[in-house]
């Protein structure tokens, strides 16, 4: 079976005002292509931003907005021809879009087998199925997806009356009708993931693409190294599907898990090799190595120590999908026991896209994961990771991390080296013992907060060290603060900026002074301080703020120093 995904990750930003409509862009043209990208470029129209479409075969669409002259399009097939048009917008309106350019994925296009043709080699656990239903398909209100053992137990079935409690994005991915709560039913347009506990989250378990019915099932939904078969009923998509055999590979052979989209490796899925990594010993060192590719999957890791997850590349090992607390409230937590269909999930599965609990030296790295959850007002909170772990360690190292509101939160001992972080609304937050942003990239998206910190008093708490506080384009100038506090005087708000430059985006008071933060005072080890700020001048930050001595500030000069 042939594994096919696709996401689309919306930049918008901020229009800048004009007296009249602007122009249509000129000299729109192909800059650069991969096998599941492909970058546009143009010429600039002052004064404006851009709203920008993509389209393919089928009903295969995409579009977004960028604050820039040129955008790069993921999530695409291989060997296949797009038609991109962009327009220019201000304050005054919208310009028309320009004429289209095509542009050519590289590579050759995937040909899936036909709902007839027996799968002759093996296949991963969490693969989707694939079926072709040819041009014009469009996806039903009733009928069956059922997968059965060999033997004919019935082992995953999606119902399509389902679809009826979700709302479908435009590049297909499905998002809950109703905020999903501990007393929501659970219903088979909802997974459950495992990880020693079930943690309930909506997904999307079919899609059309290019003239296929792509089926992805229930997590842990096969076993390894059994024969299967899939029916699906005409209702579905306009085509039955009596009968398709398939096999599932072999359990993997030691520690080191691989990862790979195209079914190369011993997972598909990122979900699936945390899966079955928790059956391997809860301190054994364990090593998931993901392929380049982007995997629109929503995660769960619970119990396992020593886990490293290693991507192929920064820029092209993509976790990507939306979720949000208009999705599914809370920060995140699961059950002991699976819900089964019909019955109340009973806990919160959360808004992150990722939650990590109870795990030790769990290790990120090399790979971008972005919770492309967008709203034009960017409110909502929309956590990439939840790291629920008192007194545990996460290591994030060379890797980006994408939201809006709330983007990373963090309990026990983090160290975060050499990354982004991207958000606008207390995007860095949480619960730490001591959580070190070293050699970072903390990028503000809009006007907003960069840290509300929730910690021990006399702990660490945030601390940057030698880090850049940059802003997206068309960010205004003093609209963003280093921290606010959420007025909870049972914690402390430890914030501490070290050595880092800093951009006239900052507001030149530095701290946010809605919410009296604790201690209101600070001092060198408790509230919010700053020292070495490069880029801006630090005279005018007001008095919930402290300007450490070189003597202070050699307490959070080093990792040593900060984390244990």
């Amino acid at each position: 079976m042939l594994l096919v995904l696709a996401v689309a990750c919306g930049k918008p930003a901020q229009e800048s005002p004009s007296a009249e409509i602007p122009a249509v862009p000129e000299n729109l043209k192909l800059h650069s292509a991969t096998e599941s990208s492909l970058t546009f470029q143009w010429s600039a129209v002052e004064g404006a931003t851009y709203e920008w479409k993509l389209t393919g075969e089928e009903s295969f669409s995409k579009n977004g907005i960028s604050a820039k002259r040129n955008v790069t399009v993921e999530g695409l097939t291989a060997g296949t021809t797009y038609s991109f048009s962009v327009q220019a917008v201000n304050a005054a309106g919208k310009s028309g879009f320009c004429t289209p350019v095509e542009g050519t994925t590289e590579g050759s296009k995937p040909v899936p087998p036909g709902p007839d043709q027996p799968v002759t080699s093996a296949m991963c656990v969490d693969a989707p199925l694939v079926v072709e239903v040819g041009s014009g398909a469009t996806l039903g209100t009733s009928g069956l997806i059922q997968v059965f053992k060999a033997d004919g137990t019935l082992v995953d079935k999606i119902d399509m009356a389902d679809i009826a409690k979700v709302n479908i994005l435009e590049d297909g991915t499905m998002v809950p009708k109703e905020t999903i709560n501990n007393g929501t039913e659970l219903h088979t347009f909802m997974d459950v993931l495992h990880s020693t506990r079930y943690r309930p989250v909506h997904y999307t378990p079919v899609r059309l693409e290019g003239g296929n019915l792509v089926i992805k099932l229930h997590n842990e939904a096969l076993d390894f190294g059994g024969s299967y078969y899939l029916t699906v009923d005409a209702s579905v998509a306009g085509k039955a599907v009596e009968k398709t055999e398939f096999t599932t590979k072999a359990k993997p052979v030691g520690t080191t898990l691989k990862v790979a989209s195209d079914g190369s490796g011993d997972f598909c899925t990122v979900q699936g090799a945390l899966s079955y990594a928790t059956t391997l010993g809860k301190n054994d060192a364990v090593t998931i190595e993901v392929a380049d590719g982007t995997y629109p999957e929503l995660l769960y890791l619970r119990d396992k120590n020593n886990l490293t997850i290693k991507g192929a590349s920064r820029e092209k090992t993509v976790i990507a999908y939306p979720n949000n607390e208009s999705y599914a409230t809370g920060s995140g937590a699961a059950a002991s026991s699976k819900p089964s269909i019909g019955s109340t999930v009973g806990v919160l599965g959360g808004r992150c896209l990722f939650l990590a609990e109870s795990c030790d030296n769990l290790v990120i790295e090399n790979l971008t994961i972005e919770n492309t959850f967008w709203a034009s007002d960017h409110k909502g909170q929309a956590e990439t990771i939840y790291f629920n772990g008192d007194n545990k360690k996460l290591t994030v190292e060379s890797c980006d991390l994408i939201s809006w509101q709330d983007t990373f939160l963090c309990k026990g001992y983090v160290w975060v080296h050499n990354s982004l972080i991207a958000g606008h609304v207390d995007f860095i937050w949480g619960y730490p013992q001591a959580c070190l942003f070293e050699d970072c990239e903390i990028r503000s998206r809009a006007g907003g907060y960069i840290v509300q910190a929730r910690c021990p008093a006399g702990s660490k708490g945030f601390v940057f060290l030698n880090c850049s506080l940059t802003a997206e384009d068309g960010v205004s100038n003093g609209s963003v603060w280093l921290a606010r506090s959420g007025g909870d005087t049972s914690v402390n708000d430890n914030v501490t900026y070290v050595n880092c430059s800093m951009t006239d985006a900052i507001a030149p008071a530095g701290w946010h002074t809605g919410k009296t933060p604790t201690p209101a005072t600070p001092t060198a080890t408790d509230g919010w301080k700053e020292y070495g700020t490069k880029g801006v001048s630090t005279a005018s930050r007001n008095s919930y703020g402290k300007i450490l001595t070189a003597a202070e500030a050699e307490a959070y000069s080093s990792k040593e120093k900060v984390l244990p």
